[in-house]
């Protein structure tokens, strides 16, 4: 090259490049702030204590977080449609306790009653669906009201832990594959066959045009009915593998194993990143999420901190998140 040359230069990016990047980096937000907050939750316990970064520790975070995993699964959905599920923690309470008590520790009956269990939940939740598209009234109203008459009838039914999970299934829970824990693994199968669903047929395309704009879905022709039972339906069967799944970890079914998972549910979701608007986020979000949770709770224990001071930890961490989001979308428009 001669003195005449000109310097090698990087072009200048164009104004549509940067909008592109801004929007790329938009998208893309809410995970890089929860990617970040778990790395930085994960420095903190290393210098806190050396039991934090061990393969025992991060076994029992996973192990721990499955069955908000499952549940958070299928809030997702219901949430990608503008909608919300309030009857989720009641129908893990009637899982629980019914495949529990039926089963009462007879590894034959369980061949043929978590099947049965599941395929009610899922059948709830399609209820769920089907009075929302019928009725008219907001989902929140429908799945309160269908989990408070859940919650009665699992009372009804038992008022204390009942029943037992037979020995044989506890592999599903504690054993692990190639360090996977078995539970931990069906659950991102799960997410992953979830994510291609949603991003990858037709129908999981018309979840996201419905909860973006009910109104131009149904012009373009998108069955609200079949969106409504599709996404409740499913939402249904995550709540009732995750009481399942509890109850063998627990070995018993407890009827008020869900209280506490009807609005843990909703954090992972929103905090990665799925608009309460509905239209805009994704399972993976969801699943960052759920760790985030899983790491929180897992560090607040090494500091001895209460169970109570938990659900306020995970109350700030929604309203923080939803903030954030809120700002970065009004920034981009």
């Amino acid at each position: 090259m001669t003195s005449l040359d000109p310097p090698h230069q990087t072009p200048p990016q164009t104004p549509r490049q940067n909008t592109r990047l801004k929007q790329a980096f938009g998208r893309n937000a809410p995970l890089l702030v929860v990617i970040v907050l778990i790395i930085a939750m994960v420095i903190a316990g290393a210098l806190m204590t050396d039991r934090f970064l061990t393969l025992r520790n991060f076994t029992n975070i996973v192990e721990q977080s499955t069955g908000l995993g499952l549940v958070s699964l299928g809030q997702t959905f219901a949430v990608l449609t503008a909608g919300i599920d309030l009857s989720v923690g009641s129908v893990m309470s009637l899982a629980s306790t019914l495949a529990s008590g039926l089963i009462d520790k007879d590894v034959a009956q369980a061949a043929w009653v978590i099947p049965m269990v599941l395929l009610l939940c899922a059948l709830i939740g399609a209820t769920n669906g089907l009075l929302i598209h019928q009725l008219g009234i907001h989902p929140l109203i429908v799945t309160l009201g269908t989990g408070t008459v859940l919650q009665g009838l699992t009372l009804l039914y038992a008022l204390s832990p009942v029943g037992g999970m037979p020995r044989a299934l506890e592999f599903v829970a504690y054993e692990t594959v190639l360090g996977v824990p078995i539970g931990a693994a069906i659950m991102m199968l799960l997410f992953l066959a979830a994510a291609v669903f949603l991003g990858h047929t037709r129908a999981g395309r018309d979840i996201y045009a419905f909860g973006d704009d009910a109104e131009a879905a149904r012009l373009v022709g998108i069955n609200r009915a079949r969106v409504l039972l599709t996404v409740y339906g499913f939402s249904g069967l995550m709540a009732g593998i995750a009481g399942v799944y509890l109850a063998i970890r627990f070995g018993v079914g407890q009827p008020y194993l869900g209280v506490n998972y009807t609005l843990s549910s909703i954090t992972p979701v929103v905090v990665g990143g799925t608009m309460l608007s509905g239209g805009r986020g994704g399972v993976l979000g969801t699943l960052l999420g759920v760790f985030l949770v899983g790491v929180l709770n897992n560090l607040l224990n090494f500091l001895q901190v209460s169970t109570h001071f938990q659900l306020v930890a995970q109350g700030a961490i929604i309203i923080a998140a939803v903030s954030i989001y809120v700002d970065t979308r009004r920034s981009r428009t």
